[in-house]
């Protein structure tokens, strides 16, 4: 195209964006494209900001009732975190839950994802010594094996804190439960005090019963995907707005060549 321009006389594309009319365009499409790149670093910025990370420290464990208290709701520093506390095991109010896994986060659990194999979990009745009640999962055994024989009295426990699960839709009639829901224990207990709305998962098992997996909880960080997509929009504005620059060049200098080129002397024809 810049050979064709030279030999209609017609001026270079690089000849028209050096005039002073366009060289202030350019610099204003500059402008414009680092006030959009900023807008998008601003924007990314922001969406690693929002970044959620987990930084707490789960693994020392805390008396339970610094982080947590009966009928009030589980807060975000409580959730996964390992505590202990003491009182006592209340007798006759002992179950199982079926359809379970090993791994706590398997079927509600801490929400680790670990999996496992099949078993049964044994909840058992726990009171503090402040009068309160508590969902503890001591073990899991091979499904249908039942209730071992399980200490009694006193005790100290410690182990995962973790949210109660939704309610069952199994049969109540049957005895079948599949799931950890502190709303059901309480219609199945005696003697209920004011009850925490999570549940303990043992870290060390009774005789008789395997250690249920509970991991510690993972949340990974994530992007806010809502202003990474902003700040991607404003990088492509800001190509546009020098793409928009050498469009209106480039339309100049081809109408500047077709110009030229109808001035030009045409031959004449052949007899």
């Amino acid at each position: 195209m810049a050979q064709t321009a030279t030999r209609t006389g017609a001026p270079s594309f690089w000849r028209i964006a050096r005039r002073p009319r366009w060289i202030g365009a350019l610099l204003l499409a500059l402008g414009v494209a680092a006030a959009f790149a900023a807008l998008g670093q601003w924007q990314l910025e922001r969406s690693l900001e929002s970044a959620v990370v987990d930084d707490r420290d789960t693994e020392t464990a805390v008396a339970l009732d610094s982080v947590a208290a009966p009928q009030e709701v589980m807060t975000t520093d409580a959730s996964g975190r390992l505590v202990s506390v003491s009182g006592a095991w209340v007798e006759g109010d002992d179950l199982i839950v079926t359809g379970r896994l090993s791994g706590a986060g398997a079927s509600g659990g801490d929400g680790s994802g670990a999996a496992g194999e099949p078993g049964d979990w044994v909840i058992r009745h726990f009171e503090t010594e402040g009068g309160a009640s508590l969902a503890v999962a001591v073990g899991y055994g091979p499904v249908g094996a039942g209730i071992p024989n399980l200490p009694v009295g006193d005790a100290e426990v410690t182990g995962r804190y973790v949210p109660s699960e939704s309610p069952q839709l199994s049969d109540f009639e049957a005895g079948e439960r599949t799931t950890i829901a502190v709303a059901e224990l309480i219609n199945l207990w005696n003697d209920v005090g004011p009850v925490y709305s999570g549940y303990l998962v043992l870290d060390v098992a009774p005789p008789g019963l395997e250690t249920i997996a509970a991991p510690p909880p993972e949340l990974p960080a994530e992007l806010n995907l809502l202003n990474l997509f902003y700040a991607i929009e404003w990088v492509v504005f800001g190509g546009f707005a020098v793409y928009l620059w050498w469009r209106l060049v480039k339309d100049e200098q081809e109408k500047l060549a077709a110009d030229a080129a109808a001035e030009q002397p045409q031959p004449a024809p052949l007899n």
